[in-house]
């Protein structure tokens, strides 16, 4: 095996934006609930006692989507380019890690821009395609896209130089 199947020409580990930290959360569900406790109060004062189960149906409501939302932040997508192939790992909470090899010789990245649809970057071989970085922004894409490409131009043309 020549050396140059060993180097890695592209690795790269692709992560979600974090939009709030463990303990930003904790504030934000401290407000969110004291604002509840206290509004839920006042309509008791008032004589308007079923509005605080309301308030609490909000309550848990908003923790439910913030905890949703930050365990899709835990999806993992690595990509890495060496000279004979291309390694696609997708990992998801709850979900079964995706692994996927790709000759370096073969693949092929596409990035469709549709007008109204978010875009997808694609790395295809044959006639399968693997979707990457769905939660990235599309400049992020487009940056990824150019990199990727130029990785496996560089892979392509160092093993068959030799």
């Amino acid at each position: 095996m020549p050396p140059t199947q060993n180097k890695i020409y592209f690795d790269a580990v692709l992560t979600p934006n974090r939009s709030l930290s463990p303990k930003a959360f904790v504030v934000v569900m401290s407000i969110v609930g004291g604002v509840s406790f206290l509004a839920g109060l006042m309509f008791l004062s008032m004589g308007a006692f079923p509005v605080i189960g309301f308030f609490g149906v909000d309550a848990l409501a908003i923790y439910l989507a913030f905890r949703w939302s930050q365990r899709s932040q835990k999806q993992v997508t690595r990509v890495r380019v060496t000279a004979d192939r291309v390694e696609l790992e997708h990992d998801q909470p709850g979900r079964k890690l995706r692994q996927a090899e790709i000759p370096t010789a073969f693949a092929r990245v596409h990035l469709e821009c549709p007008e109204r649809a978010p875009s997808e970057l694609q790395i295809a071989y044959r006639q399968q395609a693997w979707i990457i970085g769905r939660f990235l922004t599309p400049d992020e894409r487009k940056s990824l896209k150019q990199a990727l490409e130029r990785a496996i131009q560089n892979a392509r043309r160092e093993r068959y130089s030799t």
